[in-house]
């Protein structure tokens, strides 16, 4: 059973539809990247699955059940979807101690998770002075409280400097070893592509593609860009070695999913002439913009 799921989910507000339709799953014991461009859904979606929202359609659940009929729902799924809501007068570890005192957490767990987010010595500091990658910490931290096995997190990064960008992808790592999973959405899909399993890409609330990060990026092979005198030639020799290629006039030849050895060892076989030749690896980030056109050539 996944451990996050969303069936035919949709939410309209008067005449603006957030979410239409949108069906997919979060396997257990993953790391969930959630990308869409601004304005596609995501936080609507993250606030349906957590009970925040009523969906217009569809369902939303949590371990096979929706958020409000779980029975210790801080102890089963926790959630930080934006660094506010803080009271500014007062401390970290009473934001914390008032978080837990609800949902049966001992206050001693406090301590603890201030300790896990780095935060043990501004445990006493009013929260009104805190940084937003200090407030960023402090909403993990009431996230963790109940040591839930799912965490559903909402722009974490936001905030973090890139010493913290990377303590993050390691909390959020150690937590998947130990059985746990991660719903997290982020605009840096760079630090996804280092930390994610698995990624959901919407756009205008539908889902565009899920799929493994190897499986988006095509990454069975680099894009080898060849600039030779003997273009046509080259695009001929590699098309009859069954090798996907075409030519970039006037002295270029692309040839996909091969690496560069490949081609060069096709080169020296006969003989021709290369001037240059380079491999471009498909990232994330340009399977992010293919697939929602959102990249410089859009319209």
């Amino acid at each position: 059973m996944a451990a996050l799921s969303v069936h035919g989910l949709s939410k309209h507000f008067g005449r603006v539809t957030a979410v239409d339709d949108l069906s997919f799953e979060v396997e257990a014991g993953t790391i969930t990247g959630f990308l869409g461009p601004n304005g596609s859904g995501k936080t609507t979606t993250l606030r349906m699955l957590l009970g925040l929202v009523h969906p217009s359609a569809g369902v939303a659940l949590v371990n096979g059940a929706p958020y409000p009929e779980l029975r210790r729902p801080a102890f089963t799924v926790g959630a930080a979807l934006e660094a506010t809501g803080f009271h500014p007068g007062r401390t970290a570890r009473n934001h914390l101690r008032i978080l837990a005192h609800p949902s049966g957490i001992p206050t001693s767990r406090v301590d603890e998770v201030l300790a896990e987010v780095e935060l043990a010595d501004a445990a006493r500091r009013r929260v009104g002075g805190f940084s937003l990658g200090m407030r960023q910490r402090l909403m993990l931290a009431g996230a963790l409280l109940g040591d839930p096995a799912i965490l559903v997190l909402d722009e974490p990064t936001n905030g973090l400097d890139p010493a913290g960008v990377h303590w993050l992808r390691q909390l959020l790592r150690r937590r998947v070893e130990q059985g746990g999973t991660v719903l997290v959405s982020s605009h840096l899909i760079a630090e996804l592509a280092l930390s994610a399993d698995s990624v959901v890409i919407v756009k205008n609330g539908r889902l565009k593609m899920q799929g493994s990060v190897r499986e988006l990026t095509g990454d069975t092979g680099n894009t080898v860009r060849v600039k030779t005198p003997q273009a046509q030639k080259l695009h001929q020799m590699l098309i009859s070695r069954g090798i996907t290629a075409e030519l970039a006039p006037p002295d270029g030849v692309i040839a996909r999913g091969v690496t560069t050895q490949q081609v060069g060892e096709a080169v020296a076989a006969t003989g021709l002439v290369v001037y240059e030749m380079q491999a471009e690896r498909h990232n994330l980030e340009d399977a992010f913009l293919e697939l929602t056109g959102t990249g410089p050539s859009a319209s």
